[in-house]
């Protein structure tokens, strides 16, 4: 699975990102990482796929859905039913 597949919109502050990022890294599924704190353009991208909120991790994958602050267990699911683990 390449990093182009799976972006992840992020902050170092944010709990529920750690967790995601633990999680794809325990899988050894790549990803891309993108710093929503550092990059305005992807924080706005964030508020558009939210509806206006700023709500993350939220976690892109190459078939154009997303899950924002997934649980584990919605985004092993998610992962398993696109075949990447």
């Amino acid at each position: 699975m390449s990093q182009s597949q799976i972006t992840m919109y992020s902050a170092d502050w944010c709990a529920d990102c750690r967790r995601s990022k633990r999680l794809l890294g325990e899988l050894n599924v790549e990803y891309t990482l993108i710093d929503v704190e550092n990059d305005e353009a992807a924080a706005d991208k964030v508020r558009e796929i939210n509806g206006g909120a700023q709500s993350i991790p939220v976690i892109v994958f190459a078939d154009g859905t997303h899950l924002t602050e997934p649980s584990d267990i919605d985004l092993k699911a998610k992962l398993s039913a696109m075949g990447i683990i």
